[in-house]
């Protein structure tokens, strides 16, 4: 079964182009981030590990004081961790035309 999770925040900054990162395997995976016009970030997280909407919203908000950039996140979730998510978000970040901060 495939819980989905859909997220919008807060956002100050454009980013620049479209990025994808990852690959959806065994405890990896996949990050599809698009510029939007506005001042939100759209996040849609598909994941087949339910009951941890809380993990995400935690996670997602903490990227997002970091990195508050107007855009699209698609996530394609396959077990991944915490740490592996951060990773792969800050990868589409800078492959979108900002570069990410540790």
């Amino acid at each position: 079964m495939t819980e989905h999770i859909d997220l919008s925040f807060p956002a100050e900054e454009t980013i620049q182009r479209q990025a994808h990162v990852g690959v959806v395997a065994s405890g990896d995976l996949e990050v599809l981030l698009e510029p939007l016009d506005g001042e939100s970030a759209e996040v849609r997280v598909h994941t087949n590990v339910t009951g941890h909407r809380m993990t995400w919203e935690a996670l997602l908000e903490r990227f997002f004081s970091r990195y508050p950039y107007a855009l699209r996140l698609e996530i394609r979730d396959h077990g991944a961790t915490p740490g592996m998510v951060w990773l792969r978000l800050e990868q589409a970040v800078e492959l979108a035309g900002k570069e990410a901060h540790s």
